[in-house]
């Protein structure tokens, strides 16, 4: 990094622009329990999009996400959390990877509807990515692999917050608060929408039908259909606000270490260690 650049600023700003997200998108559900609506991250900047300023928090919102994506490149390729070389780092560390490629999208569609009318698909991004992997020699089974990401992906957020293993990177004076309550359940109800998504994706790879795979939306959809859904779907909608609060605690207290072209070649597995 450059002498004087402030990478935590960038990494910080990108929880913030996550978290804003998330809270949009729980705002969504929780109507959406009422009155219908489309709870995903895409919707939820449209919305926004609609509001007095709209395009200017739009675009603030996508240039926030790019630091994200830095951040979780830095966290993928640099191991700025120094989880390891193991197998299970190696896991850990590539469903960073998928997340910067992700959330790439999300602010490529954020800034391209703040600088041009009409900049990005309306559509769900999670059906345009199955419909894409599915056109690919080999796609079904790519998609069925994807699928299992999400699981694996939602199954480490969920047990992330049971265990509590984000305090380790969080400074919090009260480690036993309120706050830490808060985000317990918002990381344990992005694991179950994650989990959810993943096997829609999986059963999507099996039918080799793009149309089966589902987006946030269509996962909060799936809970309410089950007996005692409303409630449920209640309970995951707010539970995607704390996880939009979790990100913003993060932007607060989380500690972030500057990557350097080093850690990128210490960070990667060789052969002849």
């Amino acid at each position: 990094m450059p002498k004087g650049f402030r990478f935590d600023l960038l990494a910080k700003s990108g929880y913030v622009a996550r978290g804003i997200v998330f809270l949009l998108v729980a705002g969504l559900a929780l109507f959406s329990g009422v009155a219908g609506g489309k709870s995903e991250t895409k919707s939820a900047l449209s919305t926004l999009l609609g509001q007095p300023f709209g395009r200017v928090w739009v675009g603030l919102i996508g240039i926030g996400l790019l630091g994200f994506v830095a951040w979780r490149l830095a966290q993928s390729l640099a191991d700025s959390d120094g989880h390891g070389r193991d197998a299970k780092a190696i896991a850990i560390r590539t469903v960073f990877f998928g997340s910067a490629v992700v959330y790439l999208g999300l602010a490529g569609y954020a800034l391209g509807h703040a600088l041009f009318s009409g900049g990005g698909s309306q559509g769900s991004g999670e059906k345009g990515l199955a419909e894409w992997i599915m056109s690919q020699p080999f796609g079904a089974y790519l998609a069925m692999a994807i699928g299992l990401g999400f699981i694996i992906g939602g199954a480490v957020t969920a047990a992330k917050g049971i265990t509590r293993k984000f305090e380790r990177y969080l400074r919090l004076a009260d480690t036993s608060g309120l706050v830490t309550s808060v985000c317990v359940y918002g990381l344990v109800a992005r694991g179950v929408v994650f989990v959810i998504t993943g096997i829609f994706f999986v059963y999507a790879g099996f039918r080799v039908d793009p149309e089966q795979a589902g987006s946030m939306a269509d996962a909060l959809e799936w809970v309410r259909r089950l007996p005692f859904g409303a409630i449920l779907h209640i309970a995951i909608a707010i539970g995607l606000a704390a996880f939009g609060i979790y990100n913003l605690v993060e932007a607060r207290y989380r500690v972030v270490h500057s990557p350097s072209l080093d850690d990128v070649k210490h960070s990667i597995p060789t052969s002849g260690r």
